[in-house]
């Protein structure tokens, strides 16, 4: 109770998932090791001193035309409010259903979820089967002196026509970019210009593997290109 009045300034959406949610906490070779609340998860005193990691995913959704649809994460966001990222990013829950690890259904499942409650979404638009587990890497990302992110993120590419309906709780823009736009967004968060910023993991995926795996998502070897095997250890 003392960490909810502390945060009495909290917006009420962000406050009930992040009490409600429980995160999947695992060790550096993403195995499960147990579970806690997503407050607790991310705060960097328990990132730095207990070393807390907790698996998440990131979803990168592209057209027909392989543009690559960016979210900008609402203002009521507790990590990282205001950032522009991938599609959508955010953890697979303490539940059965997405405790899955045979090719990364949990995950999956969770995506699926998440894409609906953040962008309207509807599961039949995205079917699991769909998504296509390309990556994993692991990092750590101070928001602020009290927030920080520590995820094993899985990286999932979907390519689909979809319907966008946003959740103003969870996104406050959204718009679909080609690859030059997107390295003249990365250009302008460098320069500081229009107080452009990226969220860190988004970052990340841009400088080390997007506009590869995004070659191979247009000549329709994303599957080849995978690797589920290694975990990128990026912090």
């Amino acid at each position: 109770m003392a960490d909810i009045l502390l945060d009495s300034g909290m917006d009420e959406v962000q406050k009930r998932l992040m009490f409600d949610d429980e995160c999947i906490l695992v060790d550096e070779n993403d195995r499960v090791v147990g579970h806690e609340s997503k407050y607790n998860c991310h705060l960097m005193e328990n990132i730095e001193f207990k070393n807390w990691l907790h698996r998440a995913f990131s979803v990168f959704l592209f057209n027909s035309k392989y543009e690559l649809l960016l979210q900008q994460r609402s203002a009521t966001k507790v990590t990282f409010p205001l950032v522009w990222t991938n599609t959508c990013c955010s953890h697979p829950l303490y539940r059965e259903s997405e405790l899955i690890e045979e090719e990364a259904l949990g995950a999956r499942n969770a995506a699926q979820r998440k894409l609906l409650d953040e962008l309207g979404i509807p599961a039949e638009d995205v079917p699991v089967d769909q998504f296509i587990p390309v990556g994993r890497m692991l990092y750590k990302a101070p928001s602020d002196g009290k927030w920080g992110e520590h995820e094993l993120d899985y990286l999932l590419f979907i390519i689909r026509d979809v319907n966008v309906n946003p959740n103003p709780d969870e996104v406050a823009d959204v718009k679909y970019v080609n690859k030059e736009q997107l390295k003249e967004l990365v250009r302008k968060a460098d320069g500081g210009e229009e107080g452009l910023k990226l969220s860190p993991w988004f970052r990340l995926v841009v400088d080390n593997f997007l506009f590869k795996w995004w070659d191979h998502a247009e000549k329709g070897t994303l599957k080849e290109a995978a690797d589920m095997k290694t975990i990128h250890k990026l912090t």
